[in-house]
């Protein structure tokens, strides 16, 4: 029924619908809708079908609202408008490559549709199809030449695709048109200025943007940024001597900012030490506050001046009482000479205050007061945890809280000293008594929770950030509604360590549909603006366009990030704040290698290739859970399989009655449990058993090779995963790229060695594929064979314990019967050892206890009594340790040595 014209009365129930659906009043427009198409002349009436669609999309009744807009676009396929609502709702369901198809044959039946066009360049700049973005600007430009966003909108096209000639060209000419007196500061021209100015630098345009950045310079609201940039393109050109003037306006400004020293130090090119410590002091002296021109001087100077420099520093900074002093300093502590001279000078500080009150016992005048002493010990707290001697460590914490039982920062310190040793539930304790102090302080209830969760104590993480939480809901979906990731992963983390792999998993998957929703570019969380005001848009349809709608849905975390620019692309070129938009667009285009994601990814990598070695069965899960709870665990956790197995039965019941009810019934309760059948999906016990762990795990790698691909965990996981499926070619792809970015890698050659020897037992490859594998492997390689590859790997490393656990692993891996040789290379501990650090120390008695080497409890039991002697106070190495924990331990190393890394 193509082309049919509503006579006047059905034309203005039309009308009456349009309002309905922009003022919301979905039920009432459906009402009108039943009216037209109830008359037998406009039963299929394609326009109202559409629309009626749409109205039910927006009452969430999806299947409906597809079949009525598919039935108006087959009874009138030439229209425009039922184009545009299909367009529309596959918009509403994030199907955006299908959305923009719909725009495009929208526009070949009416091609100035400015509706349409604006809601296509919507979806082109959120999916970045930069070009199509460019030419849907470009025909804007062309209807409406005298609108700003129009003009804006075209010139970042250009300049996001780097044409940046024409988004200059572009930009000027706008700038033309703009009626504002030079002595006038107008912030929108203003920032139309500046970002002008912006393009001209990445165009390397550098005396253009000098030049240009003078003229308006009056015009311009950033005083600050106007003096950056003068600076910058000085130094650019040339110009140093004007470079150094404009720099030292800019520290005289703002004397903690380092960017300014070092432009001052290009532009006055000083070539020896003396003179840079020269300017360093004159800026002192103009600015005897200021910290920076004191302390990027450290960095300079070795031996007795840089004694001389840092007694001064920290004298100052020991009096005032300057709790970050350590973390001011902890750059210098790769230099070892450097931290033996702060380390002597602290100590001589720390022993005369106890004796006299005096840095020194030289010393005449003024009498340190009592809190100096406080400040030296916790610095020399700080300094001797950072050098891992954590006993040292722990004696001046415990003098400074004996001084100063109420200072919140000395028992952090000492959970963090414990947490360092691996005493992860003494850390607990000792940051609840620092939170205890301040109830009311965030950050430091945060830290706590973060400990408990590390500590594996989940119930309690949570109790404790509900302090925080809003009342009347659970701590864990506010967190989740706050988008608190740092508590996911760690939560991720905890189920992993525990052996959860369920609950682990689940809040994987929920991590992950967070951002693999923003792998492609996400739909709109539309605002009021994206619409006409409600009698212009009435009135725009009924002359053949359309307003966008108004959807609701659920989005989370990542996706919402991503979802939130789409209000931005109309706001920021009405508002002209220009430069915040493209910084904003580059931001989002990375915002995807997030480590949040890249943690979760790698645990569900981890838990999926451990369930695939080792399938759960209800009987295996029962077993695992005995071995690794304590009885009141364990008889929590079967109370609560109990009441999962009645809660299926009644769903299974429900099920069974569902299908026996009325179609009608079903479909409403079906709309009923909508939103939260996503919910349901993410079923632990169904998690744990699923049919296809390597296929899962592979979904949750495709992001990580896309986005990540320079870090080498991504190409090691994604070895692991081929190497379970016997893809040869994708093994060596992986090995070659981890090859690439770190050839001494030790995981990496353990991977290289499992790759190799899987090659050669495997005679009946392809041709082709035999050639290729033997002519890549011979260059990594190099013609030498697995042993003396492995012994090769040995000897370069002979100083790295962890190096030195994976050529002991694969050396009885290569050859079983040298197990006692491996077994006495990986746990070495001679002074020759550089990294005999925690961590690495558990990696290795985890290595003996999971099958590694074998059978070798005595030897493992030899090994934890060596580290015991080593590191007293870690409990992985305590004699009493219970097979609960030594278990617990083993079921994710990788999960348990992050937990003990350092904290920045």
């Amino acid at each position: 029924m193509p082309n049919v014209q509503l006579p006047p009365k059905e034309n203005n129930l039309f009308k009456r619908i349009l309002k309905c659906y922009e003022q919301k009043q979905y039920k009432n427009g459906l009402k009108f809708c039943k009216m037209i198409l109830s008359n037998p002349k406009f039963a299929e009436h394609g326009e109202t079908l559409a629309m009626k669609g749409l109205t039910l999309n927006c009452l969430g009744k999806k299947e409906e609202a597809y079949e009525f807009v598919r039935k108006g676009l087959r009874n009138n396929v030439k229209s425009h408008v039922c184009w545009h609502v299909y367009g529309l709702l596959q918009r509403s369901d994030k199907r955006y490559d299908e959305a923009i198809k719909c725009y495009r044959n929208a526009l070949k039946l009416d091609k100035d549709n400015l509706q349409i066009l604006r809601d296509l360049s919507l979806l082109q700049i959120q999916m970045r199809d930069l070009e199509g973005y460019r030419e849907t600007r470009y025909q804007l430009l062309q209807l409406r030449p005298t609108q700003r966003a129009s003009w804006i909108g075209y010139a970042i096209a250009h300049h996001l695709l780097k044409d940046y000639e024409m988004a200059l060209k572009l930009l000027e000419e706008f700038r033309q048109t703009q009626q504002v007196p030079p002595s006038k500061i107008d912030y929108e021209y203003s920032e139309l200025i500046l970002y002008q100015n912006q393009v001209m630098r990445e165009a390397d345009l550098f005396q253009e943007s000098l030049e240009h950045i003078e003229t308006y310079e009056k015009q311009i609201c950033d005083k600050l940024l106007v003096e950056e940039i003068k600076g910058e393109m000085l130094l650019k050109l040339g110009r140093l001597k004007e470079a150094s003037e404009v720099f030292k306006n800019l520290i005289d400004r703002n004397a903690e900012n380092w960017c300014y020293y070092e432009g001052l130090e290009k532009a006055l090119q000083l070539s020896t030490l003396e003179e840079r410590l020269q300017i360093y002091e004159d800026i002192s002296k103009q600015h005897p506050r200021a910290i920076s021109p004191r302390r990027l001087p450290l960095n300079l100077v070795p031996g007795e001046k840089f004694r001389e420099l840092m007694d001064k520093f920290l004298r100052v900074n020991f009096s005032k009482g300057c709790p970050p002093l350590f973390t001011t300093l902890k750059s210098l502590y790769y230099n070892t000479e450097k931290v033996s001279i702060i380390q002597e000078l602290v100590t001589n500080y720390e022993t005369s205050l106890k004796t006299c009150d005096f840095f020194s016992p030289y010393e005449n005048g003024e009498k340190e007061p009592p809190t100096t002493l406080l400040w030296v010990q916790y610095f020399l707290a700080q300094h001797f945890d950072k050098l891992g001697q954590h006993s040292l460590a722990l004696d001046y914490i415990n003098a400074a809280i004996a001084s100063t039982p109420t200072l919140i920062e000395l028992f952090y310190m000492k959970a963090k000293i414990y947490k360092h040793m691996g005493n992860l539930r003494e850390a607990v304790k000792w940051m609840d008594e620092a939170q205890s102090l301040d109830t009311a302080d965030r950050f430091i209830n945060s830290k706590c929770a973060k400990y408990m969760l590390r500590a594996n104590m989940i119930k309690e993480a949570e109790e404790m950030c509900s302090k925080f939480t809003r009342e009347g809901t659970s701590a864990m979906e506010n967190l989740n509604e706050m988008q608190c990731m740092w508590f996911q992963t760690e939560c991720i983390s905890a189920y992993q360590r525990l052996g959860r792999h369920g609950d682990a998993l689940k809040k994987c998957h929920e991590v992950e549909r967070v951002v693999m929703s923003t792998l492609l570019p996400n739909g709109p969380r539309e605002e009021k603006s994206h619409n006409a005001p409600p009698r212009q848009a009435s009135a725009a349809f009924s002359q053949g366009s359309l307003g966008s709608p108004v959807l609701s849905w659920r989005s989370q975390h990542f996706s919402e990030i991503t979802d939130d620019q789409f209000d931005f692309h109309t706001y920021c070129m009405r508002k002209m704040t220009l430069r915040a938009y493209v910084d904003l667009l580059r931001l989002e285009d990375i915002l995807r290698r997030h480590g949040f994601y890249f943690k979760a990814a790698r645990s569900a990598i981890e838990i999926y290739l451990k369930l695939y070695d080792n399938p759960l069965t209800s009987e295996s899960k029962q077993e695992r859970n005995s071995e690794n709870l304590p009885a009141k665990e364990l008889k929590k956790m079967l109370s609560k399989q109990r009441r999962a197995q009645k809660k299926a039965k009644v769903e299974e019941r429900k099920h069974v009655e569902r299908e026996h009810q009325p179609k009608n019934q079903r479909k409403k309760q079906d709309e009923e449990e909508e939103t939260g059948g996503l919910k349901e999906e993410l079923l632990p016990e169904k998690l744990e058993r699923i049919e296809n762990p390597l296929e899962e795990a592979i979904k949750f790698l495709i992001p990580l090779k896309n986005l990540v691909a320079d870090n080498i965990d991504t190409h090691l996981l994604a070895f692991e995963i081929y190497f379970r499926k016997g893809k040869f070619l994708l093994m060596l792809q992986s090995v070659k790229r981890a090859f690439a970015i770190n050839k001494n890698n030790p995981w990496l050659h353990e991977c290289l060695i499992k790759f190799s020897k899987s090659v050669s037992n495997h005679s009946n490859l392809p041709d082709i594929v035999s050639k290729v594998l033997s002519q890549e492997m011979q260059k990594i390689f190099v013609n030498k064979d697995l042993e003396s590859f492995n012994e090769d790997f040995l000897k370069h490393n002979a100083t790295s314990l962890q190096h030195l656990l994976s050529g002991a692993k694969m050396m009885y891996f290569l050859d079983k019967s040298r197990q006692e040789k491996a077994i006495a290379i990986a746990t070495r501990l001679d002074d020759a050892i550089k990294d005999k650090n925690v961590k690495t120390l558990i990696k290795v008695s985890e290595a003996l206890l999971d099958g590694s080497f074998g059978s070798c409890h005595s030897q493992y039991e030899e090994y934890r009594m060596a580290c015991h002697k080593l590191l007293p106070f870690t409990p992985a190495f305590l004699p009493a340790l219970s097979e609960v924990g030594r278990h617990g331990a083993a079921l994710n190393p990788t999960a348990n040595c992050d937990v003990l890394a350092n904290e920045t």
